[in-house]
């Protein structure tokens, strides 16, 4: 059994079940999942995009889906215990699935670890009781578990073989109909409907600013899988008058095609860092999350890029700062010096050799495959 609970954890599970099978093809995955995890030859029993919300309050909002999805998932492993449980992120719903898993005497492996360095740390005493190995993206994480009693295996984190641009700047910004001397910023409002109903707005109204700033300026909007463009119609069209491409697909060519990038944070920062575009991450929740998490982070900044370079190479406005006034005179001063966007491509650089060994998800799939024959 697989869970994967979001747009991004589907497109992880789903190259690791492919690399599992591809070394063993005789395991057969069932679980929750989404389009990738359906073409990867999973029988998805719960579409993830009925559970991706982020935030204590949203998924408050939607708990009885979340809770019946979860209840299907503990039935199916008291009815049918599977030989291994792979949890992907997603912790809130994932641990509790782990409880039910361990009771019933199913292996646990989780792969692609939560935050539980950046808050709420007791949560590790739940995993200690509840996982039997944690396979870890981040070299800091496995010595964070370590120091906890957790088996862990650092892994390799999978985006360092998956980021790669089809073509370079001036090919893609070609192949886009760009105009190659005119500005080319990216407008990446996320993966869940939540986001896009709670930062899109934002960001086009940055993007509307920048365009009065900037009247040359081009804009692209990468469409993240598990969406539809039918979700982001009702906000593109109160701004006619944006020269903005939605272009499904090829977020990574995006990334690329673009001198600055306005993001929301998530893993998607670690992947405009891998490509070394420029970027600013934005972050707004329910101010009650706010309120609450705020008081627990142990962490000093959000984005992933940072976190990982343990310092602040990419801006970020959160919560009361994310406002359209101060995105938009953040990224004009990016624009307008590009000595500042070639030191954040020079900072971007280092995170690859940050993230470690490469082949993630083939390390991952032999320890799959390991736990599966013990």
């Amino acid at each position: 059994m697989i869970i994967a609970g979001e747009a991004s954890g589907d497109l992880h599970a789903a190259k690791l079940v492919k690399a599992v099978t591809a070394q063993r093809p005789d395991i057969h995955f069932y679980g929750i999942g989404g389009e990738d995890m359906r073409e990867a030859g999973v029988e998805v029993m719960v579409d993830a995009a009925e559970l991706a919300v982020v935030g204590l309050v949203e998924i408050w909002a939607h708990r009885k889906v979340i809770f019946g999805a979860l209840h299907t998932m503990q039935d199916e492993i008291s009815r049918q215990p599977p030989d291994l449980l792979v949890l992907v992120d997603y912790p809130e719903f994932n641990l509790r699935l782990a409880k039910t898993a361990k009771a019933h005497g199913v292996k646990v492996l989780y792969y692609i670890s939560p935050q539980v360095w950046a808050w709420r740390q007791h949560r590790v005493k739940k995993i200690r009781k509840r996982v039997d190995m944690m396979a870890v993206v981040f070299p800091f994480e496995e010595t964070f578990y370590q120091a906890h009693q957790v088996p862990v295996e650092f892994v390799g984190h999978p985006l360092v073989d998956e980021v790669k641009p089809s073509a370079d700047r001036d090919s893609l910004r070609a192949e886009f109909k760009l105009e190659r001397e005119h500005p080319v910023i990216g407008l990446f409002p996320g993966s869940r409907r939540s986001e896009i109903k709670r930062l899109l707005d934002i960001i086009l109204q940055s993007a509307q600013c920048l365009q009065q700033n900037h009247p040359t300026a081009q804009f692209l909007l990468p469409l993240a899988p598990g969406l539809k463009h039918a979700d982001l119609q009702p906000y593109l069209q109160q701004y006619p008058d944006l020269p903005i491409q939605v272009i499904e697909d090829r977020a990574y060519d995006v990334m690329a095609a673009c001198d600055v990038i306005i993001t929301v944070s998530g893993t998607v920062t670690l992947e405009i860092a891998l490509v070394g575009t420029p970027l600013l991450i934005i972050n707004k929740v329910a101010w009650l999350t706010y309120r609450i998490v705020h008081r627990m982070l142990k962490i000093k900044h959000i984005g992933l890029c940072n976190i990982v370079a343990d310092k602040r190479i990419a801006p970020e406005l959160i919560q009361h700062d994310a406002t359209p006034e101060k995105i938009c005179r953040t990224v004009t001063n990016l624009l307008e010096h590009p000595e500042e966007q070639e030191r954040m491509r020079q900072e971007l650089g280092r995170i690859e050799n940050l993230l470690g060994k490469k082949g993630g998800i083939d390390n991952t799939a032999r320890l799959v495959t390991r736990m599966v024959g013990e």
